[in-house]
């Protein structure tokens, strides 16, 4: 991913800056979405849960939407650090995959802020990078029973026969646009959705969803050492179409 331009917010404008220029300070609040052709799933999710986490924003917020090209394909970035800096990285999009290989984190829990998306931005880098050795691509989180959370990157759904299912709400995780929105698009269809807490091994047979901002929708086709996964097919195809066009113009 290649980051074209990076700008703080100063006298109520964006001002750009050189990496040179950052201080030392650790994020407190961060939010990333994918832009295609000036369109984004559900903008206003990704608004709220950053300014409740950066609240007075809102100017800056405004700004950043104004300054995201409305041709191509983008990844923007919002940040706020401890030192109160709002900065803005306007990133180009990398890839987007169809799929996913998973592992299991086996170290101790890497998350600071479970909730918050931004402080442990940082640590996810680091367990995703520990797994890429064993072929994943991403890595699951468990809580401390050994029951699945989310991955580093990612939120986690899976079917049970017509029942779209994920982890219950009490388990604390970072809360992603892209599967509440699969979620209220499963709603909208007239199909049940379920709260379900599981370990990895129960999970054996299901079709696994791992859901991000920048992919969508990504089956995961296998497991590290887990559970043997499935896929129905043409189901992934369909329902990230649906959700492409959720997309709305910004």
């Amino acid at each position: 991913m290649s980051v074209a331009s990076i700008s703080r917010w100063h006298d109520d404008a964006l001002v750009p800056l050189e990496y040179c220029e950052m201080s030392d300070s650790s994020m407190v609040a961060a939010d990333s979405w994918f832009v295609n052709d000036g369109r984004v799933l559900a903008i206003g999710l990704h608004r709220e849960r950053f300014l409740n986490n950066a609240p007075g924003a809102e100017s800056f917020w405004d700004a950043v939407i104004d300054a995201i090209p409305k041709h191509g394909d983008w990844f923007p970035r919002v940040e706020q650090h401890s030192n109160g800096r709002l900065v803005f990285r306007l990133r180009t999009a990398p890839e987007r995959q169809r799929t996913a290989v998973l592992a299991t984190w086996n170290g101790r829990e890497p998350r600071t802020q479970p909730g918050v998306k931004g402080p442990d931005l940082g640590a996810m880098l680091r367990i995703r990078s520990a797994v890429q050795p064993l072929g994943a691509s991403e890595a699951v989180i468990l809580s401390e029973d050994g029951l699945v959370v989310e991955g580093a990157y990612s939120g986690l759904l899976w079917w049970r026969g017509d029942i779209l299912c994920g982890p219950p709400t009490d388990l604390p995780r970072v809360n992603s646009v892209t599967t509440r929105s699969a979620l209220t698009l499963a709603t909208a269809l007239g199909l049940d959705t379920h709260e379900e807490a599981v370990t990895p091994g129960e999970l054996d047979g299901t079709e696994l969803w791992v859901l991000s901002a920048l992919h969508g929708i990504r089956i995961a086709t296998a497991w590290v050492d887990g559970p043997e996964l499935a896929e129905q097919p043409g189901r992934l195809a369909a329902w990230q179409a649906r959700l492409d066009t959720l997309r709305r113009a910004i």
